[in-house]
């Protein structure tokens, strides 16, 4: 998730910007079927890594695929023109090392510009056009090139869907700790997994996804006519909105704690002024955006919300703490 939050950082900054974007995405044929392990292995040993770490990267690569990404602003031609050599380096490092691509499957998105310039690899002295995309995923994630969190809000219903279904058909009568059992593990990870990254924030989008736990918590047979706020409310669950929210705030504590390995400054800038006497330490500067994805982004939209906590909650000393601060203060105990 915080490959994705990066990448999408940047994008989105650039784009705000009125800069445009050329992503690439290459896939190699076989990686780990044709990559000279024995290279590879005795170069690791030459940096110092032996013992258990070794044996495990040792068994890691076997029976694995690899995807690149790169990614590049694009603000006139020569910025194409760079990326392209950038392209060209990464073929021959490939080559040296025995990998090749599938140039069928190598593809290149162009996000907020009109520059259609035509990446080229060549292979087994061909020479191949990259095929443009409109839409890719990337670590799970479904990527558009208008930066749209729809394709993959529907795409992610469709899977919980399909589970919700499947649970349905096997379990007739089910009780309040079954269903919860079963929704954690199997239908609620579909809905939330790296959602910092595409959270939606289209009316549309989010309903998509609120209507997948509207449906699922009808599969309680005792709370089947009670309405969907007293449903969650038995169940001890919140709306998919709300815990997005939260979602958001948490992992807004982990990157300012340091307890991800990202650099805060990517993210956020602090307050510096020390007259503010209200509210706690760790405040954050809202900065401007002009287009509505970005202002809709990770970085920009917890702003609000993680200023207005209470110090205690925010200055918690371990992840656990701040969720259980947190909870109570949405519960409104102390």
């Amino acid at each position: 998730m915080t490959n994705l939050l990066e990448a999408l950082e940047k994008w989105t900054e650039y784009l705000d910007a009125g800069n445009g974007i050329d992503v690439i995405f290459l896939d190699y044929r076989k990686a780990f079927d044709t990559v000279p392990h024995k290279r590879l292995l005795s170069k690791l040993q030459q940096a110092g890594i032996t013992g258990k770490v070794f044996n495990w990267i040792q068994a890691f690569l076997q029976s694995r695929e690899m995807r690149v990404v790169v990614w590049k602003k694009i603000t006139e031609l020569k910025d194409c023109i760079d990326l392209q050599e950038d392209l060209t380096r990464l073929q021959h490092w490939s080559n040296t090392w025995l990998l090749q691509f599938h140039p069928e499957k190598c593809k290149v998105m162009h996000v907020g510009h009109k520059h259609r310039f035509q990446y080229r690899i060549t292979q087994s002295n061909q020479t191949y056009t990259l095929n443009e995309t409109e839409e890719e995923k990337d670590l799970g994630i479904i990527v558009t090139n208008n930066l749209s969190a729809s394709t993959q809000c529907a795409e992610a219903a469709k899977k919980a869907m399909r589970i919700l279904g499947m649970v349905r058909r096997q379990f007739k009568n089910m009780d309040k700790q079954c269903f919860i059992l079963l929704y954690k593990t199997f239908i609620r990870p579909h809905l939330e997994y790296a959602i910092q990254v595409w959270s939606p924030y289209k009316r549309g989008d989010i309903e998509c996804l609120e209507k997948v736990q509207r449906r699922a918590t009808k599969l309680v047979f005792a709370l089947r006519n009670c309405s969907y706020e007293d449903r969650l409310v038995k169940l001890g669950l919140t709306t998919l909105e709300e815990r997005r929210r939260r979602g958001d705030l948490i992992e807004t504590y982990k990157i300012i704690t340091g307890k991800e390995k990202v650099r805060i400054e990517d993210f956020f800038n602090f307050h510096q002024s020390n007259y503010e006497l209200r509210g706690h330490q760790y405040k954050l500067v809202t900065k401007r955006s002009r287009l509505e994805v970005r202002r809709n982004y990770f970085s920009q939209r917890v702003v609000g919300p993680w200023n207005r906590l209470p110090s205690h909650v925010v200055e918690a000393t371990t992840v656990n703490t701040f969720k259980n601060r947190f909870d109570r203060l949405k519960k409104g105990t102390s």
